[in-house]
């Protein structure tokens, strides 16, 4: 069966939430927002593309920063409203330059801090 990306489910403004994982070390690095659109497109090129709601336009992960998203496996959820995208990735995947977005922990009421910044090479 051949994949339609108007076949999976969109919220009010065309847009279904995204998470990236690592392929190799299966790390949960962002979750951002795609629409139809930015679904065929990161099938076609094999570079995750994104849209971001404060621009209003596409977001190729990587372009300005080198710190590309490849694209290994998209996977789609059960209610088809919510996609899995397995993706080799390279450099930082945090605009905060972390490895992953997810670097405050919620541990006994206090937030934590489980990951620095990346330091950049010399």
């Amino acid at each position: 069966m051949l994949f339609d990306p108007q076949s999976l489910t969109y919220d009010k403004n065309g847009l279904i939430p995204t998470i990236a994982q690592d392929n190799d070390t299966g790390e949960i690095l962002m979750m951002a927002w795609m629409n139809a659109e930015a679904v065929a497109l990161t099938l076609q090129t094999g570079r995750v593309t994104y849209w971001s709601r404060s621009r209003q336009s596409f977001w190729i992960k990587g372009e300005s920063s080198g710190h590309v998203q490849d694209l290994v496996e998209m996977r789609v959820d059960c209610d088809r409203d919510c996609l899995l995208l397995l993706v080799n990735q390279s450099g930082p995947a945090c605009h905060t330059n972390r490895r992953s977005c997810f670097y405050t922990a919620l541990r006994d009421g206090h937030e934590v801090e489980i990951m620095r910044p990346e330091q950049a090479p010399e």
